[in-house]
């Protein structure tokens, strides 16, 4: 037979100790607790009056120092309604001594000696007034008797002798100022047909192109590959006299010497 047979053949109060309890409650409710328990409450009451004591001293400590932030508060604004009262007092003040200056400026009689002078003033222009009038008169009499009702031909042959001087003379004085000239910096490649080319004859043929604004500047040679180098030769021209089209015809006619001419860089000054 395996254990658990065994277990179920024999008689076990597996649950005796629950119904021992619930016997003990059903006691204790008929005949109340036992001294032991009776004896615990009795040892639990003086340590909550402990512990309500130390409640009671706590919120009383926190009120106490509420209290005194109340105290401190009330201090601080009673001292800043003080300061309020005296600013109010001088703005008081200065406001009644501005009232006192003002009616005094109001008592006080305006000058009387200035306007005396208006009319004297005034009275001059009228004086005046008839002389420039009777100069007036003699200059328009002078004026009409001046005057030519059939003219001539020779005021108009000065008007335009006059004229043509302005236009002259202002021609003049615009050639005299300096134009400003356009010119180019370009800075030109120029192959040689092979290693053996001599690029010192190159060069010496590049330079003999001379033309009207044209200025030759530095040069180097720059390697290509294979032991073949490239001329490379800066240029500044004016853009009126001298183009890239010219210079590239002008250097290729030294066919001996040059392959071909290519612009590297081009740039306004």
């Amino acid at each position: 037979m395996s254990e658990l047979q065994c277990l179920a053949t024999e008689k076990i109060w597996f649950d005796k100790h629950r119904y021992d309890e619930a016997e003990k409650r059903f006691y204790e409710g008929i005949n109340g607790p036992s001294v032991p328990q009776q004896q615990m409450k009795t040892a639990q009451q003086p340590a909550k009056g402990q512990h309500q004591k130390r409640r009671h001293r706590n919120s009383s400590s926190s009120h106490a120092g509420g209290d005194q932030e109340l105290v401190s508060r009330m201090k601080s604004l009673e001292l800043e309604n003080q300061t309020l009262h005296k600013v109010v007092e001088q703005m008081r003040a200065a406001l009644q001594k501005l009232e006192s200056r003002v009616a005094v400026l109001e008592k006080t009689p305006a000058p009387t000696t200035a306007p005396a002078a208006v009319p004297c003033a005034k009275a001059a222009p009228t004086q005046a007034a008839p002389v420039k009038q009777e100069k007036a008169e003699n200059g328009n009499a002078d004026d009409d008797d001046d005057i030519d009702l059939f003219g001539s031909d020779d005021e108009d042959e000065e008007a335009e002798r006059i004229k043509q001087e302005r236009l002259e003379a202002y021609a003049a004085k615009k050639a005299k100022k300096p134009t400003l000239i356009a010119k180019s910096s370009i800075l030109l490649d120029v192959k040689p047909w092979d290693d053996e080319t001599d690029m010192a004859k190159l060069e010496e043929c590049v330079r003999s192109v001379q033309m009207d604004g044209l200025l030759w500047g530095a040069s180097k040679l720059v390697p290509v590959g294979y032991g073949i180098k490239k001329l490379q030769i800066n240029c500044v021209v004016e853009d009126d006299k001298v183009g890239t089209d010219i210079l590239e015809e002008e250097i290729t006619k030294f066919e001996d010497y040059v392959q071909s001419v290519d612009v590297a860089a081009f740039n306004k000054i």
